[in-house]
């Protein structure tokens, strides 16, 4: 059979519920592992060389975490 191969995708997420909010800031690290639920959001920017461009942002209404970061540090 062919080799299986991963590919990581970053996506960028806003949390706006308070209790949610100090949970992911708290907990939530680059590379965790977990499940969110919400909305998408798409917006456009401007960047600092004055260029615009695109962003979709995940709105999050719930996070669920799928790996203990304490075992993984």
């Amino acid at each position: 059979m062919g080799d299986v191969s991963q590919k990581t995708t970053w996506h960028r997420i806003s949390v706006f519920r308070p209790g949610l909010r100090d949970v992911a800031y708290q907990y939530v690290r680059k590379g965790s592992r977990i499940y969110v639920e919400g909305k998408i959001d798409y917006g456009e920017y401007m960047d600092k060389n004055n260029v615009r461009r695109q962003a979709t942002t995940i709105i999050a209404d719930n996070i669920i975490f799928l790996s203990d970061q304490t075992k993984e540090k």
